[in-house]
């Protein structure tokens, strides 16, 4: 089974959403991949991407399910994203 949930932190840089990814896709029975922006209006403070897509595979586990919310609470954290 595979379950699909998006995750966005406006106004975030696309090299920190690269960067997150590559650190998510680290986990077992996680894909991950960049949610472009589409906004038509050209906002300086906005990220070129709008978020990440992440699924969940039938090989997720629990503590792949906690190694991703302890990746993303990093992020969070570092870049005070509440």
């Amino acid at each position: 089974m595979e379950a699909q949930e998006r995750i966005e932190f406006p106004g975030l840089p696309l090299a920190v959403y690269r960067e997150i990814a590559a650190h998510l896709q680290q986990v077992i029975g996680v894909e991950v991949g960049l949610i472009s922006q589409t906004s038509l209006e050209f906002d300086y403070h906005q990220s070129q991407i709008s978020g990440l897509w992440v699924s969940w595979q039938s090989n997720a586990n629990g503590e792949s399910r906690e190694m991703f919310k302890q990746i993303v609470a990093y992020y969070q954290n570092r870049y005070d994203l509440a």
